[in-house]
């Protein structure tokens, strides 16, 4: 009998072992892999903006999967798949077909209005949804795609923001604007032109350059010799470090300087080489300032600890746009876009920038704009 008993107890504990090993592996086997897409320049004069924004899907995705989640009864993990557009119109709808036929689950960009608006019908004729968490041309959501969304304020309203400030503020009678023709820098300087003459603002001169350039001589010489009161510049901080650095060089030091959110980074300083017309610098974003953001001290020693020294301005929103993808699958019980894409405009989201729903169109129900200054050669907001 004793021999019996320890037999039985011996197969009792196999059994067991082997239920537990079952359990184990059937667990293991409901582990489906999510990839959500990060589509933006990582190569080139602005990758360090691309790679910022590329930061924040990381982090989100990190975070998403320490909290273990279930959707649609398997156990979800998510993994980046990331693409550089090389901020080229023709790269990115290539990233975007690309994007398509992989099947991922989702995409957080892109960053440039020029590659975001091509790249946009891209998605809309496969049903990818994609969010862009820097692209501020209106023409981004203005064809209605159910696709397409963006995360912070558009061109109207930065553009409209800073003519006020130079008016009201600064008492700006003269300006002089460029731009680099690309889809965001026209957009937005022309947003600036249209409110700035409304309210009374004189426009001495339209110049136009590319966001390739490095040389503006030729185009600050023919500005000085009409003498305004500020220069307002449509593009990226990659042509708008160098331009400052040759203001101060050809004695344009108190001119002051307007532009958008693509200038307004913590690299520009560096990209002037410390020029001092930065101090004169007034540039606009769409959201709040991340000391303001609502959780955003925190989440930005996160940032600095993993990423350091890298932060520039939309990993925030990257973040946030990662975790609103998540939330409408959470929301739809689906990870399949054709299911969830639905629910990402009733989203109802407290993000880090801000609490996210949007309008039909895919704009934010409630935009903010923060105004920046450079004092000391760090960043500093206004408002």
């Amino acid at each position: 009998m004793q021999k019996k008993s320890l037999f039985t107890g011996s197969l009792h504990l196999t059994a067991a072992a082997a239920l537990t090993l079952c359990a184990s592996l059937a667990h293991a086997q409901d582990v489906q892999t999510v990839r959500i897409a990060h589509a933006g320049p990582t190569s080139g004069g602005i990758a360090h903006i691309g790679k910022d924004t590329e930061n924040g899907v990381r982090m989100a995705i990190d975070d998403l999967n320490a909290q273990g989640p279930v959707i649609g009864g398997k156990r979800i993990k998510f993994e980046l798949a990331a693409e550089d557009d090389a901020g080229e119109p023709r790269q990115a709808t290539a990233v975007a077909q690309k994007l398509c036929d992989s099947k991922v689950a989702g995409v957080v960009g892109h960053l440039q209005s020029g590659t975001t608006i091509p790249a946009s019908s891209i998605y809309n004729k496969c049903g990818l949804p994609h969010i862009t968490a820097a692209a501020t041309n209106p023409d981004v959501t203005k064809r209605g795609f159910n696709t397409t969304y963006r995360l912070i304020a558009n061109d109207n309203a930065l553009g409209a923001a800073l003519a006020y400030f130079a008016h009201d503020a600064l008492k700006i009678k003269t300006v002089a604007v460029i731009d680099d023709r690309t889809a965001y820098g026209q957009g937005l300087a022309d947003v600036f032109k249209a409110t700035a003459e409304q309210k009374g603002i004189q426009v001495l001169a339209m110049e136009y350059t590319n966001d390739k350039a490095t040389d503006f001589t030729a185009i600050l010489t023919a500005i000085k010799a009409k003498k305004p009161d500020a220069i307002f510049y449509g593009g990226l901080d990659a042509q708008a470090g160098p331009m400052l650095r040759q203001m101060e060089q050809l004695g344009l030091a108190n001119v002051k300087y307007f532009g958008g959110d693509a200038m307004c980074t913590e690299k520009l300083v560096e990209l002037s080489s410390k020029a001092g017309t930065v101090k004169n610098v007034t540039c606009a974003t769409g959201g709040a300032s991340v000391q303001k953001m609502q959780g955003g001290a925190e989440w930005k020693k996160k940032y600095d600890a993993r990423f350091p020294g890298q932060f520039q301005i939309y990993s925030p929103y990257a973040y946030d746009a990662t975790f609103v993808l998540v939330d409408a699958m959470k929301r739809a019980n689906s990870v399949d876009p054709q299911v969830y894409v639905p629910f990402i405009g009733k989203t109802q989201f407290k993000g880090i920038t801000a609490n996210i729903a949007f309008t039909p169109k895919g704009e934010l129900t409630a935009p903010a704009v923060t105004l920046y200054t450079y004092k000391d050669n760090v960043r500093a907001a206004l408002n």
